[in-house]
């Protein structure tokens, strides 16, 4: 059993953590939209206006605070102008980069803003850089936005919507130092300081830029394009997936792992930290006063597909440990939530690190679907830093901590990372109520949810707590996440 003491130093100058940290990402990507988002309107699916019910449904409990789309790089083979207009006269056109499928253009901007507007979520789209033109990047923002008379508004009446949507945020190309291009960051900051010109805002409602930002380890490319470019963008992305072994192309199993792969990939998760740190240090040297952003706009785990799944769909299982995953990052998160203003898991529905599974009209929620659900109370709470003192498992710490304010209640959550060995934690705070306690944990290491047994791998309350003269005890099973609201 793990003793861990906590000491809470609360902070009236401390960050609030940012809804949008806990955002999602869809890209037109094996069954991701398609089947996963869009069954069209006369599927036998139950849908509003095309649109899945039951997974709009599940999504929206978890209360997502903004959407990224189209990619990924997808992105930047894009053409907005072939996904609008009558369905049945949408260009046909092959996705290269994953599958080899036709993408039939059904789901386009107007369906995207439609998800959204179902989602109650901000949105975020990804222009084409890589092989799209400045006029075609200008005219879709036109189109998207522009409450006046001009050709690309006047088209966007006659398709359907008379009143411009709200673009919340705007990436300017994605992953343009490989897929989207194979740029250097010295020719990809000029490329995005043009790009970004004519991303104009037409109406009341201004359009936070995000440029591309670095693949993983690459502090050159932060330096680079916060030196030329950091005055132009409200926010710089970072791409860091976990990989068994930190090492790529994908290894290992999604289901199928070793006590030895388990640390292993919890590992890789916790670099993410000192990603940021580094990343963050760089952008300090431009940006002192931290206005521009960092946006971790793919994170998440990737492992080969699940054998006799398409190739190229990325279709894999969800285990526990992936929820610890997915736990660990959001405690980094908040910790960085001073210079980390959003972040965007990969992906959304069936496809890697995804929050919900469909097959036909099934559809089930995955552990990591359940810590966006039981951590979204800290959506926009104010951080309370914790001191953990405790011992470490293969060279991690054994628990993690976080805690924020909000409303007058603390909302804490706590992983323990061991697979063998419970942990207890020891916190003082000046809390007199345990409004809500829950945990998420499983018998197995990969243990998961499937259609037959859909919720095998779901929170229950959580008992292990006493609460006295303002103590929190935690007992916290082996391999565990716990949330628990408090008032004071």
């Amino acid at each position: 059993m793990h003793e861990i003491q906590a000491s809470l130093h609360p902070d009236e100058n401390a960050p609030v953590v940012n809804p949008n940290i806990y955002g999602h990402f869809a890209e037109h990507l094996g069954r991701g939209i398609y089947e996963g988002l869009w069954v069209g309107l006369d599927s036998e699916i139950p849908n509003r206006k095309g649109l899945r019910k039951d997974v709009v449904d599940a999504l929206k409990e978890l209360c997502i605070p903004v959407l990224r789309w189209p990619g990924g790089c997808f992105a930047d083979e894009y053409h907005w102008k072939d996904g609008v207009g009558p369905r049945e006269s949408r260009k046909r056109v092959y996705n290269t980069h994953w599958g080899g499928v036709v993408e039939n253009n059904h789901f386009g901007t107007h369906e995207f803003f439609e998800l959204c507007e179902q989602l109650g979520c901000k949105t975020y789209i990804c222009g084409n850089v890589g092989s799209g033109a400045v006029q075609e990047m200008s005219e879709w923002v036109e189109y998207m936005t522009s409450p006046s008379e001009s050709p690309m508004a006047d088209w966007r009446r006659q398709n359907g919507r008379q009143d411009p949507w709200k673009i919340d945020y705007f990436g300017v190309g994605n992953e343009s130092w490989g897929c989207g291009g194979h740029m250097r960051p010295e020719y990809y900051a000029d490329e995005y300081r043009r790009y970004n010109t004519f991303v104009r805002t037409y109406g009341p409602n201004p359009i936070e830029r995000i440029a591309c930002g670095a693949n993983a380890t690459d502090y050159k490319w932060t330096e680079v394009l916060m030196e030329r470019a950091h005055q132009h963008m409200n926010g710089l992305s970072l791409h860091n997936y976990t990989l068994l072994d930190e090492k790529w192309p994908p290894s290992g199993s999604s289901t199928e792992f070793s006590e030895q792969e388990w640390f292993s990939i919890l590992k890789a998760a916790v670099a993410m930290d000192d990603l940021i740190v580094k990343h963050s240090t760089v952008m300090d040297q431009f940006d002192a006063e931290r206005r521009v952003g960092l946006v971790v706009d793919e994170w998440g785990t990737w492992y080969p597909e699940e054998p006799a799944t398409v190739r190229g769909f990325l279709f894999q299982q969800n285990t526990l440990r992936d929820a610890l995953v997915a736990a660990l990052h959001f405690h980094i998160f908040h910790r960085h939530s001073a210079r980390v203003t959003m972040a965007n898991i990969a992906q959304m529905v069936n496809v890697l690190q995804a929050m919900v599974l469909t097959e036909g009209p099934g559809m089930l929620r995955t552990p990591t679907y359940w810590v966006f659900e039981i951590f979204k109370l800290h959506q926009g709470g104010r951080l309370v830093p914790i001191h953990l003192k405790g011992p470490e498992v293969h060279g991690l710490p054994a628990a993690s901590v976080s805690v924020t304010e909000k409303d007058g209640s603390y909302t804490l959550t706590a992983v323990n990372i061991d697979p063998n060995d419970g942990a207890t934690i020891a916190i003082d705070l000046k809390a007199r109520l345990v409004s809500k306690a829950r945990i998420l944990t499983a018998a197995q290491m990969n243990s998961h949810n499937t259609f037959d047994q859909p919720n095998h791998v779901q929170p229950v309350e959580f008992v292990g707590y006493s609460l006295s003269e303002s103590k929190l005890h935690l007992n916290l099973p082996s391999k565990s996440i716990v949330a628990v609201d408090l008032t004071f």
